[in-house]
């Protein structure tokens, strides 16, 4: 009787893979290209969003959590321990790069919005939407992200609600491999 190996490796799915993950990191190391002692040039959603992570993090509040993965669902409150890594999505959209200046459009609604749309299609971080309370306070922040190349495709929406609620939706199609979806919400508690 032969003896059979349970769990084949298919050999082009493991190259798929490796060639996804490689273009994946290739395509995330690209400089910061900031400058300091720069006034930002558009809303700094960095420099918002790292002194939001400074105030959760002492605030220390329970955060019910979910997860769905391609429909599969788990809820768990939990204390977030890294802030900085949970909101990395909306840190790492910040639209201020000297390189990016003048590559967004600008335009304020009369709800108190204020929306910058990227200009050309080669720039990740496609829109993103601020609306202020009257007290010009934040009341809520949506950003659309989208990338594309030769093996994958990865759209993103993040909302966030100050001290209240973040969401992220993401939809990567890797070719060769299918597509995965996403979703996740923090309700801070």
């Amino acid at each position: 009787m032969a003896n059979k190996i349970p769990h084949q490796i298919n050999v082009h799915q493991y190259w798929a893979w490796a060639v996804a993950i490689f273009f994946t990191f290739l395509s995330s190391c690209k400089p910061e290209n900031i400058q300091e002692g720069t006034k930002p040039m558009y809303f700094d959603l960095a420099g918002y969003f790292k002194s939001n992570t400074a105030k959760l993090h002492k605030l220390n509040h329970p955060t019910q959590k979910t997860v769905m993965h391609n429909g599969l669902s788990q809820t768990k409150t939990v204390h977030i321990d890294n802030w900085g890594l949970e909101l990395g999505l909306f840190i790492q959209s910040d639209i201020n790069k000297p390189a990016w200046r003048d590559r967004y459009s600008v335009q304020s609604g009369k709800d108190g919005s204020i929306v910058y749309m990227a200009k050309t299609p080669e720039l990740k971080t496609r829109e993103v939407v601020i609306t202020k309370n009257k007290d010009k306070s934040i009341k809520w922040i949506m950003i659309y992200n989208a990338s594309k190349n030769l093996l994958y495709q990865t759209n993103e929406v993040l909302g966030y609600i100050p001290d209240s609620i973040y969401t992220i939706k993401k939809t990567q199609h890797v070719r060769f491999l299918g597509t995965n979806k996403y979703f996740i919400k923090g309700t801070l508690n």
